[in-house]
């Protein structure tokens, strides 16, 4: 690592994020790739009617699919600023997957919920699944990591692109 910017690092790297306009209700997404310091590819998109997790989901989904198809075989490291999205692809993803895709309802309470953003997550699922090489990591969001700026800039234009949709 360069200065603590994790994309100086060698291999693979992709900076995702994800952004929401409560207001408008629209959201953006967007992922930039990295490998061996430069920039190598770019996507971005916005949606109305929207929610800030599924659009981080979003970008998580749309990065793995482009790794998927344009990487394979090669390692990487997604990073993302939203500790929903690292905690639930590291952790919570494989629970729910084996729970039906249901959370427990906590305090003693033995229904099960149905988890927000489900369809997304099974996407998601089925492209990590694909791919051992993939790694979901946390990097703190509006710290000065390049690559997550230009993510989150990239993604609020997805976001003012939605207004045309």
């Amino acid at each position: 690592m360069t200065a603590g910017v994790p994309e100086a690092q060698h291999g693979l790297h992709v900076f995702v994020d994800g952004c929401y306009d409560p207001c408008s209700g629209h959201g953006g997404w967007a992922f930039v790739v990295y490998r061996e310091a430069a920039e190598i590819a770019s996507s971005f998109g916005g949606v109305r009617d929207s929610a800030n997790n599924s659009m981080e989901l979003t970008a998580v989904l749309q990065a793995v699919m482009w790794i998927n198809s344009e990487a394979t075989g090669e390692a990487a490291t997604i990073w993302s600023d939203s500790i929903y999205a690292v905690k639930g692809c590291n952790d919570r993803r494989h629970i729910w997957k084996n729970n039906g895709w249901k959370k427990s309802g906590g305090n003693g309470n033995a229904r099960s919920r149905t988890i927000a953003n489900t369809e997304l997550w099974k996407a998601v699922d089925l492209q990590l699944s694909q791919n051992a090489l993939v790694t979901i990591a946390w990097c703190k969001g509006h710290s000065g990591i390049a690559g997550n700026e230009r993510a989150d800039e990239l993604a609020d234009g997805g976001r003012l692109s939605a207004r045309g949709t």
